[in-house]
């Protein structure tokens, strides 16, 4: 099986993050640090994680060396500005890093923070994942919460029915 080129990665990233990023710029002020029950991440909380894990867990793992995730905590950002600055800045990061990675690094094998031996590239294809799942959930957070949400691949799901037969 063939594993993809960093630049494949990049390209598959950014296009992830965008769709991410969309989602985040649409959550009200108000709501960015409110947990929607005891024990569950706020919204701010779920856009540092993803942020955090991909720069100082992934990007460190990727580079072959041990996780420094700094966890989720509001002080590392306060305020949707922040929040949206800390989320780029530490994507774009992850992304320099993913491209300085050749063949050799890609196919090496990192320990992953779980103490699992497993080759660069399938770890970073588990970060883009990681990246997913965590949209969802901020979907689910903000629909409950009443607040329009962009639809991921252009269109909603009664305008899909809608064009189906």
């Amino acid at each position: 099986m063939r594993h993809p080129s960093a630049d494949e990665i990049v390209t598959w990233y950014t296009s992830v993050r965008r769709r991410t990023r969309l989602v985040a710029e649409r959550i009200p002020e108000t709501l960015l640090e409110r947990s929607p029950a005891a024990g569950r991440f706020t919204p701010g909380d779920l856009v540092r994680h993803i942020a955090g894990t991909e720069r100082w867990m992934w990007g460190e793992n990727a580079q072959l060396r041990p996780s420094r995730y700094p966890g989720h905590a509001e002080e590392l950002a306060r305020g949707l500005p922040e929040v949206l600055a800390y989320l780029d800045r530490l994507q774009d990061e992850t992304s320099a890093i993913i491209a300085g990675l050749d063949d050799a690094a890609l196919t090496a094998r990192c320990e992953t923070v779980g103490g699992v031996d497993m080759r660069v590239w399938k770890w970073l294809r588990l970060m883009i994942e990681h990246q997913i799942h965590h949209r969802g959930q901020l979907y689910e957070v903000l629909g409950a919460a009443g607040v329009a949400t962009p639809p991921i691949y252009g269109l909603t799901e009664p305008e899909v029915r809608a064009r189906s037969q």
